[in-house]
């Protein structure tokens, strides 16, 4: 009988801080996610390491701030986009190799956006088995954007099928987690499922009667579907009579773009592709009957990051020792929100540069694009970045300086120029090309995504 804790991951794209009924929401209908936050442990000030989607995956997956991979700039994009000749390098260490030492199986469903060439795939990543789609849903052949390659959907490192319909996308993935539960249970392996939602992404494409159920428009309607697909997998655990031992960790890659369209980001400042708070202030839920208390809710400064040591340490596999891993092991936690917190520093890159530092309560604001700033603001009383507290207090300014200096000497920061002594490189091929091209006389379920997504960009 297996004794490991299964493991699954769910990460959905572009969910704002303030999208669940447990963060806050009163537009959205989520009754499911709130369940699992009340029996589990919710934090309140967890980040990802960026606010845009592949910088902020590849951290979550090595447990690194994305300058030290090589994932601060892609060819002077701020994500990949399809066919690129980079992507994760395929000498990094993900959490799915770390877990795959320990026994497990392992599987990602959904949206990957760390390359897409063969050397960066899921599979070449430690990755036993993938389905999804690989990037962004907006990559696709769409009316704004006629000339993109059609969107893939791939089985392991193969193409099955191109421009699907993107309404039906979120439940072919619950199916594929559920049978996957299934075979695992079956052979009493332990797990490790990574659930990579498309929503809320645009353009939202989402089932008629979630559409028809929702308050809050489409954007509701694909939140609703993610909380239905939790119902889904919870009720198939218990019936499998695995739930106690499973570990769920539930969040998403960065903030909402849609604020005030739907979206929203709660109290935070910001949207997505911003280092305010609500670009990387996310939802997190971890919720394991045998060790978590329910109802915990914590206010340390935690981070995706943590992911990788704390899931490594959980299953016995030392860190390597060949590299800095960035995160902290937050099993602590689990006990209880009074554990000592291991860290109470983030930093927060957009590219490359290096735009704030958050030390314990305190956020110190150096720059927001091209334009210099000195902000400082105390989080706990202003989670709104309102009150700038810049001049009243140089004592803590001069702190946080002096840890943004040592950070940008560690792994850089281009907007003053300087170069990281301990950065790794990105992965490189020849040659790379997308994984499809269009063909008139193909016949795709859907030639061509007749709504536009709107965003400024992708990722």
């Amino acid at each position: 009988m297996n004794d490991k804790p299964n493991i699954i991951l769910i990460n959905c794209d572009d969910l704002g801080y303030g999208d669940l009924g447990c963060y806050g929401s009163a537009k959205n209908n989520t009754p499911h996610l709130d369940k699992l936050a009340s029996e589990g442990l919710r934090f309140t000030d967890f980040y990802m390491a960026s606010p845009v989607c592949s910088p902020s995956r590849g951290a979550m997956m090595t447990g690194c701030y994305p300058p030290r991979i090589g994932f601060g700039s892609f060819h002077g994009q701020v994500v990949l986009f399809p066919g690129y000749d980079i992507g994760l390098n395929p000498n990094e260490i993900t959490v799915a190799s770390q877990l795959k030492q320990a026994g497990y199986a392992t599987k990602i469903i959904g949206k990957w956006h760390c390359g897409d060439q063969p050397e960066f795939l899921p599979t070449r990543h430690g990755f036993d088995s993938y389905f999804g789609i690989p990037y962004s849903n907006d990559m696709g052949r769409q009316i704004d954007r006629p000339d993109n390659p059609p969107l893939p959907v791939v089985r392991d490192e193969t193409v099955i099928q191109e421009q699907p319909d993107q309404r039906g996308i979120t439940e072919r993935y619950a199916d594929e987690a559920l049978q996957f539960i299934d075979e695992h249970t079956e052979d009493e392996s332990p797990f490790f499922l990574y659930l990579a939602h498309m929503y809320v992404h645009v353009p939202l494409f989402v089932p008629k009667q979630f559409l028809e159920a929702s308050s809050n428009g489409a954007y509701g309607a694909a939140v609703e579907c993610i909380d239905w697909c939790m119902s889904v997998l919870m009720d198939r655990l218990k019936e499998r009579g695995i739930d106690e031992n499973t570990l769920i960790i539930f969040t998403s890659d960065n903030g909402s773009r849609a604020q005030g369209e739907g979206g929203s980001n709660g109290p935070c400042r910001g949207t997505k592709q911003e280092t305010w708070e609500g670009g990387q202030r996310v939802s997190c839920i971890m919720r394991w009957p045998k060790a978590i208390k329910p109802g915990t809710v914590s206010n340390a400064v935690v981070s995706s990051m943590d992911f990788f040591p704390t899931l490594s340490n959980l299953v016995g596999v030392p860190l390597p020792e060949d590299r800095i891993i960035d995160g902290h092991d937050i099993s602590a936690f689990f006990s209880g929100p009074d554990a000592a917190a291991p860290n109470d520093t983030f930093f927060y890159y957009k590219q490359d540069a290096l735009e704030a530092v958050r030390v314990g309560d305190w956020k110190l604001h150096f720059r927001k694009g091209d334009e210099t700033m000195d902000a400082l603001y105390n989080l706990r009383d202003d989670v709104g970045e309102s009150v700038n507290l810049y001049s009243e207090n140089p004592d803590i300014v001069e702190a946080l300086s002096q840890k943004a200096q040592a950070m940008r000497e560690d792994i850089g920061d281009d907007s003053r120029g300087i170069v990281g002594k301990n950065v790794r490189p990105i992965g490189k091929v020849e040659n790379g090309k997308p994984l499809t091209q269009y063909r008139e006389d193909h016949p795709y379920m859907i030639a061509m995504y007749d709504l536009a997504d709107m965003a400024t960009m992708s990722g």
